[in-house]
């Protein structure tokens, strides 16, 4: 049973800095602006003009295959899918920024992910953490995000007895992410998850109630955190949970359990 809840939205793209933007074509500027607003069309009519520059046509692909890869997300035109490993396939990595490097890599795991193949998918999104020094902390997060998503997915497609060592790995870099940052989000709901994807519903009921109470600790992602928690309890945690209390009634059971986490979100508001 999948609880629902929407993949987090792509990490913007960017220049390393203001001399880095000082030095593009107005073209890439504005591909790059364009494509942070949304705009993704227009995003690769900039870019495509762009990488008509010998100098700048790395970056440009970039650009057009991040572009097209959020309007597949948008519309799953597999039209924009293949465009998007093209134009990736098209970009020399020692042609690019430090920190458009890391994009590419964004990029290349976007494009396993959204053709399924999750477990690959993260080993790029993990190549990406490693060098996440250079993103924004939202953008970090978003990109861990993606990582755990893709582990969780490629962890329902295999059998129950060999799923334990991917939710370990989801469960062991949350638990450091929760030490330097006890409100990260990404990681108070998905240690919760990995509890739970690896059969122990109590240690996944004790860290859904734990990051409830740590959700405050930065207000800016509290709401989202409780509404994600507060699913995953009520669509998985309490009927399951319920099941496995063999000395009471299973509808007993569920008021019980049920009644009980309505408390702690009362008295933790």
């Amino acid at each position: 049973m999948r609880t629902s809840r929407a993949v987090a939205l792509a990490v913007m793209l960017s220049g390393v800095g203001p001399a880095a933007w000082a030095d593009e074509p107005p073209a890439l500027a504005k591909a790059r602006a364009l494509y942070n607003a949304s705009d993704y069309e227009g995003a690769i009519d900039a870019a495509s003009v762009a990488r008509r520059d010998a100098d700048w046509a790395d970056a440009s692909a970039l650009v057009i295959a991040r572009a097209h890869l959020e309007q597949y997300r948008r519309g799953t035109d597999a039209g924009d899918l293949s465009a998007a490993r093209e134009a990736l396939g098209a970009v020399r990595a020692a042609a690019l920024s430090p920190r458009d490097q890391v994009d590419l890599l964004i990029g290349l795991g976007l494009s396993l992910y959204l053709g399924e193949i999750y477990g690959a998918a993260a080993e790029l999104f993990d190549t990406a953490l490693s060098r996440s020094a250079l993103l924004a902390p939202r953008d970090r997060l978003l990109l861990l995000d993606w990582w755990a998503t893709a582990l969780d997915r490629e962890a329902q497609s295999r059998a129950f007895s060999r799923r334990a060592r991917v939710f370990e790995r989801i469960s062991a870099r949350m638990e450091d992410e929760l030490r330097r940052e006890p409100g990260n989000r990404v990681a108070n709901y998905f240690l919760a998850v990995a509890a739970r994807g690896a059969g122990d519903i109590d240690s996944a009921w004790n860290s859904a109630v734990a990051a409830w109470v740590r959700a405050t600790l930065s207000p800016e992602t509290t709401g989202d955190l409780r509404a994600d928690l507060d699913r995953l309890m009520t669509q998985a945690l309490i009927p399951e949970r319920s099941r496995t209390i063999v000395a009471r009634d299973p509808q007993e059971a569920l008021t019980a359990l049920t009644t009980e986490w309505e408390i702690v979100k009362q008295q933790w508001k």
